[in-house]
């Protein structure tokens, strides 16, 4: 059984290297619900985790969530003190904190630019996690740390990637710099006129020509017709 979850983690996280540009040590945002799981099915997090991902984790979490879990009580003293042994990550909501699951949303707006997993038990967060392409999905069943499938937009937006129906703006400012660097893009314009110029003969010309051939052809037939005339006249 752990052989076969292996083997189903190892594929999902090559399709978010592949597709995506994830890079070790991969980050992971965790929230307090992950932090009370992982407790309370006693899973090692720090431990436990590289080693299901196959590479080197960074394990973080904002100051929005410890707030959450603080305001919260005994109930979630644990995962308070789990969650504060991870690095923390600078949010923009310093002057007034928001609930955990915001908090984790506004870190992987604008197409998750860190590269960012996040690792919840909240299941509305899951889902709105899941509307957003490319971000990889941690969640415990049981004992058990999973990572989910890809969702239907991280699919859909790759299948868009290789039909070449959409590309990243990034991805569109560097090959246009790399073009400009390697100076494709003059030659492409001198193709352009060189096939501009190229062409066969003016049919005009043509027609021009086989005119003058006529008139010169009809010019020696009627001399002829004019010194037998002359002849039978003597």
């Amino acid at each position: 059984m752990g052989v076969t979850r292996q083997k189903h983690a190892k594929k999902i996280m090559g399709f978010y290297k592949h597709n995506f540009q994830f890079r070790e040590p991969f980050q992971v945002l965790l929230d307090g619900t992950f932090c009370q799981a992982a407790l309370r099915n006693k899973i090692q997090i720090r431990e436990q985790l590289p080693g299901y991902l196959d590479g080197a984790a960074q394990l973080c979490t904002t100051r929005c969530v410890i707030k959450e879990l603080e305001s919260l009580g005994k109930a979630l003293y644990g995962a308070k003190l789990i969650a504060q042994r991870f690095q923390v990550r600078n949010c923009s909501h310093h002057k007034n904190p928001v609930s955990g699951s915001a908090c984790l949303l506004s870190m992987i707006e604008d197409g998750n630019p860190h590269h960012f997993f996040i690792a919840t038990q909240d299941q509305d967060l899951s889902n709105k996690v899941k509307r957003k392409p490319g971000i990889p999905l941690l969640f415990i069943i049981q004992n058990t740390m999973v990572l989910d499938k890809p969702s239907p937009k991280s699919l859909a937006f790759v299948q868009k990637l290789q039909t070449n129906q959409l590309v990243p703006e990034y991805q569109k400012q560097s090959i246009v710099e790399l073009k400009e660097k390697e100076g494709l893009v003059k030659q492409e314009g001198e193709k352009r006129r060189k096939r501009k110029r190229a062409g066969g003969p003016n049919p005009l010309s043509c027609l021009k020509k086989k005119k003058k051939k006529t008139q010169e052809g009809q010019e020696p037939s009627a001399e002829k017709k004019k010194r037998r005339k002359r002849k039978r006249n003597r």
